[in-house]
């Protein structure tokens, strides 16, 4: 061994609680590793189809360097973070799920890009920060690829070590450079090191999401996937009901779920029992479950490919809804229904929401909440919403509200086409001191949420296995309860 004097100097407590390791550690903590493996990793599998939407969104900027980063991990308290989760762009555009990358497509001579990918070195043993490191150590959070392993894995052009971004920054922006831009938002150390352009780097935002709103096959089958282990969820949660007491046993188990089958949920779980199903995003998810109470489970399961599931349903506790909870789930159901005929490439976005919001506004004219569905339902008006504020649908794709950045003439106003995947999903909510409403209904919340692809000639409902109409959830859940294990 050798002395202690010519072991590297020991790095300063990065904690008020860490203890700098001594110079004999180090040089002890650098000798007699095993070899790491030789061979490279495989390639990525749909290496292909990340490569295509590479050069796809090369062909909407040519000459125009793009920097796409992944983000840092976010702090959670003190000195532990959030489990980290890939910039969706970044994803969508090389399949890395590690943190702190950056890509680069950079123009090439006689056109189009070449796709840089900047990535954390992995320098193995031979350095002493794999344990000194607790941030990026090998020994505290696990190996990364390294640079020629990511060259092999995400079959890009070029791979360099991110030690090279700021420099690589610093050269976008001098007088002599070609146009750039930027996915802002995302990474602190790419917002800082380059000034933001304003209406240049949302334009290749908006490019991205317009891309990103259709899915191919691809995509449509890690969809179908990640709903499917919703669904298992879904039943897991039924089989807990029989003895579970609050709404966190509800989100306990349907997480269980989304951890064993993917990588985490999509989104906040919202178990909402009782009157919170009123409150649209009730995430608290801390009341008690009452056997003749509805529960409305608006849950994903995020898959390993960050594509995730959004269904609700709304579940009698005690397996049977009352005559007052089944009136008002045949409404919502009724205008799904209306919602799901208009879903059709060349309506537009907004037919389906207009087409439930009639049903809606109607069906709550025959129970005495609203005097007029037609002055009800007028832009100047728009009564109906008091109890049913939101719209129908949304984009889903790698973010639950898939592609938030495309344009409103694309998006909102937009017109409906083939390989749009979208939510639809109804609901009439009656809070506890609404006086408009008769009290036998107040405090009671329905959502009913379907995940469904837009086809040729209509559409799919890629959730078509959940049971949706009242005696059919109702037999859904007698089955479960029945092969409980």
């Amino acid at each position: 061994m050798k002395s202690p004097a010519s072991a590297p100097p020991a790095p300063k407590p990065s904690t008020g609680y860490d203890t700098a390791p001594p110079p004999a550690l180090l040089e002890f903590m650098m000798q007699r590793w095993r070899p790491g493996p030789s061979a490279l990793p495989r390639p990525l599998p749909h290496h292909g189809a990340f490569a295509a939407r590479r050069k796809a969104l090369s062909k909407l900027f040519p000459g125009e360097t793009l920097v796409i980063p992944t983000g840092e991990e976010k702090v959670r308290s003190n000195d532990t973070v959030y489990r980290f989760r890939p910039g969706s762009d970044f994803y969508y555009l090389t399949g890395n799920l590690e943190p702190d990358c950056v890509l680069l497509l950079q123009p090439a001579v006689g056109g189009g890009h070449r796709d840089v990918l900047l990535v954390e070195p992995n320098p193995g043993r031979n350095d002493a920060t794999f344990f000194t490191d607790r941030v990026k150590g090998e020994l505290w959070v696990g190996p990364r690829l390294g640079v020629q392993q990511s060259l092999a894995r995400y079959r890009v052009d070029e791979v360099r070590a991110l030690g090279e971004l700021k420099a690589t920054c610093a050269s976008l922006h001098g007088p002599a450079t070609r146009p750039w831009r930027v996915v802002r938002g995302i990474s602190r150390a790419v917002d800082a090191a380059l000034p933001d352009q304003g209406a240049r780097d949302a334009e290749l935002a908006a490019a991205l999401a317009e891309m990103r709103l259709y899915k191919d096959a691809q995509e449509v089958r890690e969809l179908s996937a990640a709903i499917a282990s919703t669904k298992r969820g879904f039943e897991d949660v039924i089989r807990s009901l029989r003895d579970a007491q609050t709404e966190r046993t509800v989100e306990g188990v349907f997480n269980l779920r989304a951890r064993v089958e993917g990588n985490d949920v999509g989104y906040g779980t919202i178990a909402a029992s009782g009157a919170h199903a009123c409150i649209l995003h009730w995430m608290r998810n801390d009341g008690p479950l009452h056997k003749g109470d509805l529960l409305l489970l608006d849950a994903g399961v995020e898959g390993h490919s960050l594509y995730t599931a959004d269904i609700t349903r709304t579940l009698p506790i005690s397996g049977k809804f009352s005559r007052e909870q089944r009136q008002i789930y045949e409404l919502v159901h009724a205008a799904q229904a209306a919602a799901f005929a208009a879903v059709r490439p060349g309506n537009d976005f907004l037919e389906p929401n207009r087409r439930a919001m009639k049903v809606l506004a109607e069906g709550l004219q025959a129970l005495g909440i609203l005097e007029d569905a037609a002055v009800a339902l007028a832009d100047e008006h728009q009564f109906y919403k008091r109890y049913s504020l939101h719209n129908v649908s949304h984009m889903l794709g790698l973010d639950v509200h898939d592609c938030a950045q495309a344009r409103m003439e694309v998006y909102k106003y937009g017109t409906l086409k083939p390989g749009m995947v979208l939510t639809v999903e109804p609901g009439l909510y009656f809070q506890k001191d609404d006086l408009t409403v008769p009290a036998k209904y107040r405090g009671i919340g329905v959502r009913i949420e379907d995940d469904v692809l837009v086809t040729a000639k209509g559409m799919r409902n890629l959730s078509q296995d959940f049971p949706s109409e009242a005696p059919a959830v109702e037999a859904w859940m007698a089955k479960v309860w029945k092969s409980r294990r």
